[in-house]
This record gives structure tokens, C-alpha cells and sequence, in this order.
């Protein structure tokens, strides 16, 4: 496709991402008013990736009775998304939730021989995945952190306290500390906490453990289209937080690639264009990079795959035939050009993770 005949990303009203196919921007900027600006630019893109979400719920790709509670119908009912934006967010939602899936159940020796499981979110912003894991006993030992900007957890804490449907999930939310709210998971014996941190503050230097958090049990890092808008090296010290104190640990990390390519190119200025930098993109350009970095970061186990790939390998024929009779999908080159622009890595450091895979002829719930 030349150059010419890229999509503008920022016209397919989806390219934000986070729960969207497009680039979820979560964290970045730096001191002084350009940084507070482009903090404040990465906060609103909240609500487009709340919408996103919604858009493929509505239109029948996902299941998540909780999605709506967090898109505002004050301006009109919320916007549906183009098949194409769609389609990414089905496929990456169904890739990182089926891993998830597998972090939780693993079996074997060690220490992942306990039914015991943390997993703490990077930049959660209106993210239901807590909601969907705690509506029912699947998983009766599970504690989840969530950490965002503080005006993010606040918003979050107010949803569930107004929500009669949230609040049977997570019952009598409670301000802990001034940055971190909690509530008890009312089907299992987990816990939920919401931190209002900026993830520059974690820096594994620091002694300070985040409030809660397990340093004993098996522990899964989330970040989906987070990281790669810090610096290189905050992005390292995030990582180096947890990966210094829990002996068992896992991550899995959703964001684009570079390529160097024309549509890579669009991608770059379509993000300029909303004063959105991602020096994670220019960094890890493609799957090796992405997998250099894992192992880089002391996982011993490193994995990586488009979204394309993905959806060709891992999503079944039925279920493939499924989504294709959703909406149809005329822009065959285009997904193919954005899929194989965004990826999932995954890592795993410690005994007894090693098996963390993800299956083929997946389905999506």
C-alpha cells in the first residue's frame, strides 16, 4: 500500500486503543508544564478507550456487562467504532485475557504450586477486567492492583460506590491511604486495590512497597499500551520494581511497533498530531525487540506475536467466522497494516511459570 493510501489513524476515531485497537497512551511526559500537559492529554484518552470497548460489546465481538458503566451518555449516545477498530480490539482483549487466563491457572511445582495469584495493572484507567474476574469463584484467592493517575482511581471510586451492579462485586470500597483505595471481592477471599500513583514514582531503588502489595505469591505485571509511553529508562525502573522483590514473576505488554515502515511513519504523526509521544516505539521497533527486552529485564522466558499473527493463529476457524459475520470487514489490507503494528510480549522470571502459554483455537467469553 504506498504511502499515499495510509489510513489516518485519528479518522478511524479507534486509534486511541487502550481497550481499542489502536495505541492506549497511559503514561508519560516529565516535569514542567509541556509534561503536565501531556499528562493531561494521556488522562483524557480514558474515556475514547471506555468507548472503544463498548463499541465491540455493542456490536456483538465481546461479552462485558460492566462496559457500559463507564462510557458517559451526557453527550449522545457513544460512537460506534469502524470494523477494523473493532476487530483489533476483540483480538488483543481475547489474546491478553486468554494469558491472564493461563497465569491464573497454572499448575505445577514450586510456587505456582499455590492457588495463590496477584496481578497488578499498569495504567487500569476504566479497565472491567477486576469486575470480570471477581463476578464469580473461578479464582478464590486473587488480590489485583490497579495504579493510575489519582484523579483516575478517585473517578473509579466513585463509579463503584454509585453503581448498585459494581458494588455487589466489590463490596464497602474504602480510602485506605490518601493515594489507595481497596474493597473485598464479595465471591472470593481476594482483595482489590486502586492506587492513585504515577508509575514514575516506582522506581526500584525505592524502598517503599506499594501498599499491598505481595511479594510471596506468583505475580502477573499488566501493561497494555502503558509503558511505551514512559521514558526508556522509567519504563526499566517500572519494571525493575517488581521484578526486584517478587522471586516469581510474569508480565505481559501490549503496545505498537515501528516497523520503519510508511504506515509505522502515519502512526508517529497521527500520535504528534494529538501531542502524544511513545519513546517505547521508537525503542522496541518489532517482535525481536520487544523479546530482547524481556530477557533485558530478567525474564527468562520471552514471547512475542502480532496482533495479526494472533488473530491467524490463535483465534478459531468458527470463531473467526463468528466476528467475520458481525460486520464484514472491507478493509483487508488495513487490518493486516494496523494488526501487524501492534503486538503482545509476555515473560516469565522464577520457578514454575515457564508453562505460561497461550492456546490455539481460541475462543472469547
Amino acid at each position: 500500500m504506498p504511502a499515499s493510501s495510509i489510513p489516518n489513524l485519528l479518522s478511524l476515531r479507534g486509534a486511541r486503543g487502550g481497550r481499542g485497537g489502536g495505541p492506549r497512551p497511559r503514561r508519560g511526559g516529565g516535569p514542567g508544564a509541556a509534561g503536565a500537559h501531556h499528562d493531561s492529554t494521556i488522562q483524557g484518552t480514558d474515556t475514547d478507550a471506555a468507548v472503544s470497548r463498548l463499541s465491540a460489546v455493542d456490536a456483538g465481538y465481546l461479552e462485558d456487562p460492566y462496559a457500559a458503566f463507564f462510557v458517559s451518555r451526557l453527550d449522545g449516545p457513544p460512537q460506534r467504532r469502524f470494523p477494523i477498530i473493532n476487530r483489533g480490539t476483540y483480538t488483543r482483549t481475547s489474546a491478553v485475557d486468554s494469558l491472564i487466563e493461563s497465569f491464573l491457572s497454572l499448575e505445577g511445582k514450586s510456587a505456582a504450586a499455590t492457588t495463590e495469584r496477584q496481578i497488578v495493572s499498569l495504567g487500569a484507567g476504566t479497565d472491567t477486567r477486576p469486575f470480570r474476574l471477581f463476578a464469580g469463584a473461578s479464582h478464590p484467592k486473587l488480590t489485583y492492583h490497579e495504579i493510575d493517575f489519582d484523579v483516575t482511581s478517585r473517578r473509579k471510586l466513585q463509579l463503584v460506590q454509585g453503581n448498585p451492579q459494581l458494588s455487589r462485586i466489590l463490596s464497602k470500597p474504602s480510602v485506605k491511604t490518601p493515594q489507595t483505595w481497596t474493597a473485598q471481592p464479595v465471591h472470593n477471599a481476594g482483595v482489590y486495590f486502586c492506587h492513585g500513583r504515577d508509575l514514575r514514582d516506582l522506581d526500584n531503588s525505592v524502598t517503599e512497597l506499594l501498599d499491598g502489595l505481595r511479594t510471596d505469591i506468583p505475580t502477573l505485571v499488566l501493561s497494555e499500551c502503558c509503558l511505551c509511553y514512559l521514558k526508556i529508562e522509567e519504563a526499566e525502573r517500572v519494571l525493575g520494581y517488581f521484578t526486584s522483590r517478587i522471586a516469581n514473576v510474569a508480565t505481559i505488554i501490549y503496545e505498537p511497533v515501528h516497523l520503519d515502515d510508511a504506515f509505522g511513519n502515519t502512526m508517529v504523526s497521527n500520535l504528534a498530531a494529538r501531542n502524544i509521544h511513545m519513546p517505547g516505539m521508537d525503542r522496541y521497533r518489532n517482535v525481536r525487540d520487544q523479546i530482547q527486552r524481556l530477557h533485558d529485564a530478567g525474564f527468562g522466558t520471552a514471547e512475542c506475536k502480532s496482533v495479526e499473527s494472533i488473530w491467524e493463529a490463535w483465534i478459531a476457524a468458527s470463531e473467526k467466522e463468528r466476528v467475520d459475520q458481525l460486520e464484514g470487514l472491507d478493509e483487508v489490507e488495513e487490518w493486516k497494516l494496523l494488526a501487524g503494528h501492534y503486538v503482545v510480549a509476555w515473560g516469565t522470571k522464577g520457578q514454575g511459570l515457564e508453562s505460561l502459554r497461550q492456546p490455539c483455537n481460541m475462543t472469547c467469553s
